[in-house]
């Protein structure tokens, strides 16, 4: 009589047997977070920038930089960070396919474009190695992204942009508190810019912030998009002259109601990530050495740490598992009880909207508008790029530290690569 199987994709019994409760949920909401929100709406103040701007003092003593200014959303935040470096017309930015749309596609508006770099298939961040030879005398600046709370290799960065006079940008979006060889994320490159929706790690509500050190970068940043500020405050000799208006044309004020949330919940955030860090290292220290799966997270002796750990990624192995196609071992682990989510972000350069479009009626591609050449990359010119789909997949993000309902997930990762030669 053949042997039943232990998974629970042929009838065995799923690993994931516990109510998860609200280990899941987030943001994490209290009274002190409708009250503050509260006092907004009654007092009216919803469009005003009072409560906006203890937000950003605090942020800023926080995030350990001289200025942030908040804005309406991350896009936002990084199309003014673009400003801040004077990325203009004819400009060329470096950043990641691999990611959100946003990283990215604020260049356009700007009158620039964007040459996109190849991906460490570790740590999925851009690649320093695949840098220096993008850079043409269009260059302006580079654009990194933490992706998914995994801090990029800056080091090597910084060295290419200091030799080559070019800004960096960090997209901070997914790595709130994250730590790079013992500095936060935000404080390395020239500017900093992230989201801060109701969906990051940092939660907030549809906002965005920004972080520089640089007063030139915080205050052309507000020149773009902020004309309650850009007044006779500001400092920058060239900009006085144009004060009073938003010289983009944008208005990129925060909600009131979003920076009262943000108060409340960057004074817990600290202790809030502390536990989530705490939680997500012990599921990967439970299946360390597991075959077919490595954990997306620095090494312990690195000085490095994990960001929130939002959209928590593992990576896959599958030489190790008989080249066990993703799908099917994701198919056997949400079985199991638990979300296994294959892939992540499309390569942007393999969406028509880089190779074909023409946005504002150039006559041509919108990428090549201001262009001496042909920048667009076709398939199989990012090779990480376009594979990681095949070699990528979700994890459950744990908020709280439970060490007995945190195995249960791990366990099913571990039956179903110990077992996968049933699949």
């Amino acid at each position: 009589m053949q042997k039943k199987s232990e998974l629970a994709i042929f009838g065995g019994t799923k690993a994931v047997q516990s109510d998860p409760g609200d280990m899941f949920t987030w943001p994490i909401i209290t009274k002190e977070d409708e009250e503050s929100v509260l006092e907004v709406l009654r007092c009216g103040r919803m469009s005003d920038i009072d409560v906006t701007q203890q937000f950003e003092q605090e942020f800023a003593q926080w995030q350990g930089t001289k200025y942030a200014l908040g804005s309406n959303n991350g896009t936002s935040a990084l199309h003014s960070a673009m400003f801040g470096c004077k990325v203009g017309i004819g400009d060329e930015i470096i950043s990641p396919s691999l990611t959100y749309w946003a990283s990215a596609l604020p260049c356009f508006s700007l009158g620039a474009t964007v040459v996109f770099a190849d991906i460490d298939p570790d740590t999925i961040c851009i690649d320093p190695n695949d840098i220096e030879h993008r850079i043409t005398k269009h260059t302006k600046a580079i654009v990194v992204v933490h992706y998914c709370g995994y801090p990029a290799d800056m080091d090597p960065i910084m060295d290419i942009a200091r030799r080559h006079n070019l800004k960096v940008i960090e997209d901070i979006s997914h790595a709130h508190g994250g730590i790079y060889k013992g500095r936060k994320l935000g404080t390395i490159g020239d500017v900093g810019a992230m989201s801060i929706m109701s969906g990051k790690s940092l939660a907030v509500g549809e906002a965005g912030i920004l972080v520089t050190d640089d007063l030139e970068i915080y205050e052309r940043a507000i020149a773009l998009g902020h004309y309650e500020r850009f007044g006779g405050n500001i400092q920058t000799e060239y900009l006085k002259q144009f004060a009073g208006l938003p010289m983009g044309g944008y208005k990129y004020r925060m909600h009131q109601l979003s920076s009262a949330v943000g108060r409340v919940q960057l004074k817990h955030y600290d202790e809030r990530n502390t536990e989530i860090l705490k939680s997500m290292n012990y599921f990967w220290d439970l299946l360390e050495g597991v075959p077919g799966i490595k954990a997306h997270r620095p090494a312990k002796s690195s000085g490095s740490e994990m960001g929130g750990w939002y959209a928590a990624h593992g990576l896959y192995c599958p030489e190790e598992l008989e080249n066990l196609p993703l799908s099917r071992f994701a198919e056997a682990v949400r079985a199991e009880g638990c979300d296994c989510s294959p892939g992540c972000n499309f390569p942007l350069h393999l969406h028509p909207l880089f190779d074909t479009c023409d946005v504002y009626g150039h006559g041509k591609p919108t990428r090549l508008a201001n262009c001496d050449r042909d920048i667009r990359q076709p398939a199989g010119s990012l090779p990480i790029s376009e594979k990681i789909q095949s070699l990528i997949y979700g994890i459950p993000w744990f908020k709280h530290y439970r060490p007995e309902v945190i195995k249960e997930y791990a366990k099913a990762y571990r039956k179903v690569a110990e077992n996968y030669k049933e699949l």
